[in-house]
């Protein structure tokens, strides 16, 4: 099955300029899955969410079907990296206490992972899905991201990354759900750290080979003026959906 890669011709910049996930969502995780044997994280990309599991999880098998993700991905002792698609994977049966999918459930066919979720989750096993779309900071630096985000990329992103900006809520989730807290992503950066992280879009990216411009550098001035200082730093936020449950 062929699979839509929009980050492997961008998978070094993708790694750098991604933020954090707050660990606080990893050690909610551990708690519904209390034998902390094996977790799963599907269409890992990076490693960013495999690597944050790794520290709470005895081992992790983290799958993405692009290579050049996994030659990229964050390397961690009780990791294990595999080319492989979601929907079919190498697991055994019963296997693995927690399966997770970072912010990459809108690229998978639903009806085959599911059943692969089932197959490998071992009995009351837990599953969790997970996505971020938009960030703020303040209504100048706003503004700006505004523009790139609709007005110059608007085009170039995918269809699907509007089950991302819903949080996944009209996506199916067979499982028996558990009630979650409220998660945000929340990282302090510079200036220089969050115009990587724009130029990091698979839109932006997007936008430059089809265009030969960085869409950011149109943006980039009044942006660099609202926010201030170079060396200022401030903080980003995005609101996190987690959809979590037990088979």
């Amino acid at each position: 099955m062929s699979f839509k890669d929009h980050f492997s011709a961008h998978a070094a910049i993708y790694r750098e300029a991604r933020p954090q996930y707050p660990d606080a969502l990893f050690e909610f995780l551990r708690a519904q899955a209390p034998a902390g044997e094996r977790a799963w994280d599907a269409g890992c990309g990076n490693g960013q969410a495999s690597v944050a599991l790794a520290r709470h999880f005895r081992a992790v098998v983290a799958t993405d079907p692009s290579a050049e993700q996994i030659a990229h991905a964050q390397r961690c002792a009780n990791v294990d990296y595999r080319v492989e698609a979601a929907e079919h994977s190498s697991l055994a049966a019963a296997s693995i206490d927690l399966v997770c999918v970072a912010q990459a459930l809108h690229w998978l066919d639903l009806e085959r992972f599911h059943a692969e979720v089932r197959r490998v989750l071992r009995p009351r096993g837990v599953v969790a899905f997970w996505s971020y779309a938009d960030c703020r900071v303040s209504d100048p630096v706003d503004r700006h991201k505004d523009r790139l985000y609709i007005d110059l990329t608007g085009p170039y992103w995918p269809p699907e990354r509007a089950l991302v900006e819903s949080g996944y809520v009209d996506l199916p989730f067979p499982f028996e759900r558990i009630r979650t807290p409220a998660f945000e992503l929340r990282m302090e950066w510079t200036v220089d750290r969050y115009l990587a992280y724009l130029r990091s879009w698979s839109a932006s990216q997007a936008y430059l080979r089809d265009r030969d411009e960085d869409p950011v550098s149109l943006i980039e001035a009044p942006l660099r003026e609202a926010w201030g200082a170079p060396e200022r730093v401030r903080s980003v936020r995005w609101d996190l959906h987690l959809h979590c449950g037990r088979v």
